[in-house]
């Protein structure tokens, strides 16, 4: 039965067609370890091999334990479908491929996560897909780096380190004129920005951060908005409108609404092509593990937020710390983005120059005995990491600047442990 409810605490618990299991009543959802399922008749495998019917066909493709989580996801996004995959990386990778080929480019923001921008400038491009970087300060930029052979624009919308929030609403509407959908990853902003509220096509997340939320399992997810007319755009969108040898010319824009009942083309290709031929699956007990973490990240998130606004009074004030960035203290047009789409707070990312550099930033990191010093964000714990030395290492001096990463920068991921204790750990790592 459908839950009749909007609000994302309720949403998390009890979102999509899971209530109960079917064949034991269990209130938790099943972990359904199993690679295969068995078919009713002939008939009923060729339907469903055909796409003729919904079902599960192998775990790499569908599996009853990742169902429920997608369906979720889908709720805390007012999507239309998901698709989990093995980890954010993935997610990113096939959302690109799902709409380009070689030959084709896409334009993106430069202020990416380290492994998104080494994926966009070195990984992509092998495969023959360019990335085209526009300035998100000037969403006129896009445009501007926009062919015929684009067939993507993309950004985060909270991109750490820089912190600035994407221009979602402004990106969109000039890629919906060209036929060119908004590809976000929120990962760093879950139900404090929706992206589909401001026009996006598809958001991304690497649920291994926030949504997990305890730092034990990797996985992502590909949400369809359904709001993307694809055969409308036919020129600008060959992957959906010209036949697709995988399935006997099958040509996703218009067979999908006719099929599905619901515009979800996006989700659709990406399972049944993408997902199953390179297959990056999300492990069942996975799901399960992210299901828990889902379960209570409103609460957890809220909490995250609160101890980071909190923090930020003690850090500003605090003489060994030259700069803090944090989208609460943005001024202009910064400030602007912060109050269009982060409505719901400021979220959990602080970033910290200390006063002596480099040297300074690594002491003050060795230093810490509380906070955890961890390639990784979204934890119940505090996290902190020197980007330039870790997960940006692969980018150049100068990408490294553009990307918001100075030599004597920390990035703190801040955690739901009580708020005293965080400071007195920074306090006594600052004095060191």
């Amino acid at each position: 039965m459908p839950i009749n409810s909007k609000n994302i605490e309720t949403l998390m618990l009890h979102a999509g067609s899971h209530r109960r299991d079917s064949a034991t009543n269990s209130v938790a959802v099943p972990i359904y370890q199993t690679t295969s399922y068995q078919f009713d008749n002939t008939e009923h495998a060729g339907k469903l091999f055909a796409l003729q019917e919904l079902g599960n066909i192998y775990t790499r493709i569908t599996n009853p334990t990742t169902q429920v989580l997608e369906e979720r996801l889908t709720a805390l996004e007012g999507g239309a479908a998901a698709v989990a995959v093995a980890s954010g990386s993935s997610a990113v990778t096939l959302a690109v491929q799902n709409v380009a080929s070689a030959g084709d480019n896409i334009v993106a923001s430069p202020y990416l996560y380290g492994g998104t921008y080494n994926l966009f400038t070195n990984t992509l491009p092998k495969m023959g897909i360019e990335v085209r970087f526009a300035d998100p300060s000037d969403p006129e930029s896009f445009s501007k780096l926009t062919d015929k052979n684009t067939r993507a624009y993309f950004g985060e919308t909270l991109p750490n380190p820089q912190l600035v929030p994407f221009p979602i609403s402004e990106v969109a509407e000039i890629g919906r004129e060209k036929g060119i959908p908004l590809i976000v990853d929120n990962t760093a902003a879950p139900i404090t920005c929706r992206p589909f509220d401001h026009g996006a096509a598809v958001v991304v997340h690497s649920l291994t951060k926030f949504i997990g939320g305890h730092g034990t399992s990797i996985g992502g997810v590909i949400i369809d908005g359904g709001n993307f007319d694809w055969v409308e755009h036919s020129d600008q969108q060959p992957n959906f409108n010209l036949p697709d040898g995988s399935y006997h010319g099958a040509i996703w824009g218009s067979l999908v609404p006719e099929a599905l009942g619901a515009p979800i083309a996006f989700a659709v290709r990406a399972r049944v092509v993408l997902l199953r031929d390179l297959g990056p699956s999300l492990s069942p007990f996975n799901a399960f593990q992210i299901i828990q973490g889902l379960e209570t990240l409103p609460l957890r998130f809220h909490k995250h937020q609160s101890n980071a606004a909190k923090l930020i009074n003690y850090l500003t004030e605090h003489p060994e710390i030259d700069t803090v960035t944090y989208p609460g203290l943005f001024t202009g047009a910064n400030k602007s983005l912060v109050d269009s789409y982060l409505t719901s707070g400021h979220g959990a990312l602080i970033g910290i120059e200390i006063k002596g550099g480099v040297e300074s930033g690594k002491s003050f990191i060795d230093n810490l005995k509380l906070i955890y010093h961890v390639a990784n964000i979204g934890d119940a714990r505090t996290l902190a990491i020197h980007p330039a030395s870790t997960t940006h290492s692969q980018l150049s001096a100068q990408a490294q600047i553009i990307a918001g990463v100075s030599p004597g920068y920390v990035r703190l991921s801040i955690g739901i442990e009580h708020i005293d204790d965080i400071i007195a750990d920074i306090e006594q790592a600052l004095k060191k």
